[in-house]
C-alpha cells in the first residue's frame, strides 16, 4: 500500500479497504497510524536477508549482507524512511550477537565495527530512498563552474552507487584493520601525507 500511494496518503481508512473490512476493526489491532507504521518497520526488519552471509573472508560477508539489506530497503522506497522513524533495534540484537561472534577483530573494536557498518548501510540506503521516493537522483546535477572540484570527483568516479556503497564499506574495513595492526584505536589520524597518485 504505501508502495502504491506513498507514506503521506496511508490511513486505516485506505488499509482496511484494501483488506476488505470495516476500519473499526483495524483499531483492534493497531491503535492510531503510527502503530502501524512501526509495525511496517519491523516487518521490513524481519525480512532483511539476516542468514544470507557468503564470500571468503569474514569482511566479504558483512558486505554482501550490507548490500542485500540495502537492496531491501531499495524495493521499498517510500516506506524505508519508517526504518529512520521506528527503528526497533531490539529486533536486530539477536544479529548483532551473532555479528560479534563472528567478528575476527578484537573485541574493543567489535562496536565500532558494527556501529559503522550499520550507519553506512542504512545511511547511505535512506539517503538513496528518499531521493527515490520523491524522483530524484541521488546525486543532484552538480554544475562544474560552482563546485569545479565536486564535478570532477563525479565525473573521474568509475562506480555506481552500489559498487560506490561496496567500496566504502572495503575503506572503512581496511581502516579498521590498519587501526588494529597499528594499536591506535581512538587516536587522532597521523599526520596528512602529500596527494597519493592514482
Amino acid at each position: 500500500m504505501i508502495d502504491e500511494h506513498g507514506l503521506e496518503e496511508l490511513s486505516l481508512g485506505l488499509v482496511a479497504r484494501k483488506l476488505g473490512v470495516r476500519p473499526p476493526s483495524l483499531y483492534h489491532h493497531f491503535k492510531d497510524k503510527s502503530e502501524l507504521l512501526q509495525e511496517v518497520a519491523r516487518i521490513m526488519l524481519v525480512r532483511l536477508p539476516a542468514m544470507k552471509m557468503t564470500g571468503s573472508t569474514y569482511e566479504e560477508r558483512i558486505i554482501t549482507l550490507c548490500v542485500s539489506t540495502r537492496r531491501q530497503l531499495l524495493r521499498h522506497p517510500n516506506a524505508a524512511i519508517l526504518i529512520l522513524r521506528y527503528f526497533p533495534k531490539h529486533i536486530l540484537l539477536a544479529a548483532y550477537d551473532r555479528a560479534a561472534a563472528e567478528e575476527p577483530f578484537p573485541t574493543n573494536y567489535q562496536m565500532v565495527v558494527i556501529e559503522a557498518i550499520e550507519r553506512l548501510t542504512y545511511g547511505t540506503a535512506l539517503f538513496e530512498a528518499a531521493a527515490r521516493a520523491r524522483g530524484l537522483p541521488a546525486m543532484p546535477a552538480v554544475d562544474p563552474e560552482k563546485y569545479p572540484s565536486l564535478a570532477k570527483a563525479i565525473a573521474d568516479n568509475p562506480l555506481d552507487d552500489e559498487e560506490l556503497f561496496i567500496e566504502s564499506i572495503r575503506i572503512f574495513l581496511i581502516g579498521v584493520r590498519e587501526r588494529i595492526r597499528t594499536s591506535s584505536l581512538g587516536q587522532p589520524l597521523p599526520p596528512e601525507r602529500s596527494r597519493l597518485p592514482v
